[in-house]
């Protein structure tokens, strides 16, 4: 029983492995996408969000999305709608940004890879400098990954 055990274990990181290299080419999120600055990058972080949709897609290379052997967001791999219709993906993973491991781009540079995961109505109560500060700044594959940020951001 230990052996099985120990292969398990052995198995299970090896698929952990495969979300260390943090890659957008599939998943149609680019990684250094810095659109905006100065006022509109202010005046987007303090825009009330309405709704935030929990989103997966699989890993680039892969066409699966099971627990961690995907990538996951919040649009705003968390989807969020603003006020004005617009839609954001804030994302986080390892070199995906300067400052904060957690990145905020449009919404149209999303594949149809993309999937709803859960959704929530915040009413405007949360700005998405709310949903980036839940997402976290650093990344750690382990300890706070693209699934834990996303998580955080839905729970706030």
């Amino acid at each position: 029983m230990f052996s099985f055990k120990m292969l398990l274990c052995a198995l299970t990181l090896t698929l952990l492995a495969v979300t260390v290299e943090p890659s957008t080419g599939g998943g149609g999120t680019p990684n250094h996408n810095y659109e905006l600055s100065g006022s509109e990058l202010t005046r987007l972080y303090n825009s009330p969000v309405y709704k935030a949709e929990r989103m997966k897609r699989p890993l680039d290379g892969t066409s699966v999305v099971l627990g961690p052997i995907s990538h996951s967001g919040v649009s705003v791999s968390l989807r969020v709608t603003l006020a004005d219709g617009s839609q954001w993906l804030i994302h986080k993973g390892g070199n995906y940004g300067i400052s904060s491991q957690t990145v905020v781009v449009r919404a149209t540079h999303m594949s149809s890879d993309w999937r709803v995961v859960a959704t929530r109505d915040f009413q405007g109560t949360k700005k998405v400098a709310d949903f980036v500060a839940d997402g976290g700044s650093d990344y750690s594959f382990i300890f706070d990954n693209c699934h834990l940020g996303s998580r955080r951001m839905m729970n706030q």
